[in-house]
């Protein structure tokens, strides 16, 4: 029956795996405690967990965690980096500290749920940072509309020379430019501005000429009848 302490050890690293986002194995057979902790303090940064634990007990969490393939990786004085975030920032931490310390050699690792040789992760730590990469992306995405941009004016501008060459030809030629036409008149008068004085006094005396007609009329017609009256008993007389 297996010691409590030991499953728990157990658990811990099956926990580990599951909640890492990759896994990177590596033998730390002579490096030296203060080496040890320099390589934890430059996994950091990378959000990245370094511990040793007994192969025995890293096979048994594989196992259990469906990893049965990570297995072979673990022979010999084996220490694993779990890594919460980006795998690249961590390959290339250990890929650094390995330069200086030629002990510590990469075994392989995991990413996802696939397993990694040790060229798949020197790969991953030739892969350019994450900021590399966006800035790249958003340049990539950038160039087409700079370019179409520049197309869209190089058409614009040739197409007004073009329709400017055109019409010099024609000028050229002797042919007349059309002018445009003048607005047709018609029948309805301008419209009256009410606001004008000359139209008011212009208006007045026609009006006072019309409502004087008839009682001119009226004055003659009375005084024409009182003539033919006293004419007819003269004529009248003469015939007796």
């Amino acid at each position: 029956m297996a010691r409590p302490e030991k499953v728990a050890v157990v658990d811990e690293i099956r926990a580990k795996l599951g909640e890492a986002d990759a896994a990177i194995l590596t033998e730390y057979r002579g490096l030296t405690v203060t080496e040890l902790a320099q390589l934890r303090g430059a996994l950091r940064p990378a959000s990245t967990e370094y511990k040793v634990f007994k192969n025995t007990l890293a096979r048994r969490a594989a196992d259990e965690a469906g990893l049965a393939d990570l297995s072979d990786l673990l022979e010999g004085p084996t220490a694993i980096a779990f890594v919460k975030g980006d795998a690249v920032a961590a390959a290339k931490a250990i890929r650094e500290f390995g330069k200086a310390a030629p002990a510590l050699v990469v075994k392989g690792g995991l990413l996802g749920t696939r397993i990694l040789s040790p060229k798949d992760i020197e790969a991953l730590a030739d892969i350019e940072p994450r900021e590399v990469l966006l800035a790249r992306l958003a340049g990539g995405f950038q160039a087409p509309l700079v370019k179409a941009a520049g197309l869209f004016q190089a058409f614009t501008r040739n197409f007004a020379y073009g329709l400017k060459a055109y019409v010099d030809q024609r000028v050229e030629a002797g042919e007349a430019l059309p002018v445009a036409a003048a607005p047709e008149a018609t029948d309805d008068p301008p419209a009256e501005d009410t606001d004008a004085p000359a139209a008011e006094s212009t208006d007045a005396p026609a009006a006072e000429a019309t409502e004087e007609a008839p009682a001119a009329d009226a004055e003659e017609t009375p005084a024409a009848a009182a003539d033919a009256a006293d004419e007819a008993p003269a004529a009248d007389a003469e015939a007796d």
